[in-house]
């Protein structure tokens, strides 16, 4: 079934054309904030879209000078720097916490790094050799991991921020191509059918007043009449007429 031809199955009637027509402004104001949300969602996706971007871009040299120091200091300090390492730390310098960002009522996971200072004491600075090459290798890698953290939340809020614009879409489309007009069309439908009943009312009522019409002008007509009609004379007749010597009927007899 269209678009075009689709309405909901309600009664026409006075109160529902108000219930439809509140439901339209509801659905039309749900539209345009929708609409105005995609817009922000897809303004912020496209800006994280270019960090992305930019952010992959550096990694690969972050990472070529973070490998090429580890080399380096592997060069200098000797194979053995692997053990000589593990065996100084004993907690991470960097930790990495979660928090929310809210954009456009989409909630967006945010990563952050933190730099603990006391994990920071034990710098390796008492090895016998290569400690100043370690120190460098150790701050690239740390450069290293700030960008992937970064990499990391920009990816996981582009996702986040993908799906909730698909159903910010799907959810303005079904407004604006089934809901609305549907109850566009259902409240032509409950017009149309009130205006029917308003001209068959019109109507019944025309040939009422025109019934009462031509009842009251008989009625002036008949009263017409009777006031011209003549005035008949009532004719008296005498007793003694009656009993007349000289008009003798045969068939009486006295």
């Amino acid at each position: 079934m269209s678009g075009q031809t689709q309405r909901l199955n309600v009664v026409p009637t006075v109160t529902m054309l108000g219930v439809v027509k509140a439901r339209l402004v509801g659905a039309t104001r749900g539209h345009a904030l929708l609409k105005k949300k995609s817009d922000a969602l897809t303004v912020q996706f496209r800006q994280i879209l270019k960090k992305i971007v930019t952010a992959k871009e550096s990694m690969g040299d972050i990472m070529k000078t973070s490998s090429f120091a580890l080399t380096e200091a592997k060069y200098v300090a000797g194979d053995n720097i692997k053990h000589v390492v593990l065996e100084n730390v004993r907690e991470a310098s960097l930790r990495v916490r979660s928090r929310q960002e809210n954009v456009a009522g989409v909630k967006l996971p945010k990563f952050e790094y933190t730099s603990d200072a006391d994990a920071n004491k034990n710098d390796l600075t008492g090895l016998a050799r290569g400690g100043q090459q370690v120190q460098q290798c150790r701050a690239a890698y740390i450069k290293a991991i700030e960008v992937l953290v970064e990499l990391a939340s920009l990816q996981t809020s582009f996702l986040t921020l993908d799906e909730a614009i698909k159903t910010t879409n799907r959810r303005v489309n079904a407004l604006e191509n089934v809901v609305k007009p549907r109850l566009e069309n259902t409240i032509s439908y409950i017009k149309g059918e009130l205006d029917e009943l308003e001209r068959e009312d019109f109507f019944r009522l025309k040939k009422i007043q025109g019934y009462k019409k031509r009842e009251i002008e008989r009625q002036m007509l008949l009263k017409k009449v009777e006031s011209n009609l003549p005035v008949r004379k009532a004719v008296s007749y005498n007793s003694a007429n009656l009993l007349a010597v000289g008009d003798k009927d045969e068939d009486i007899i006295f």
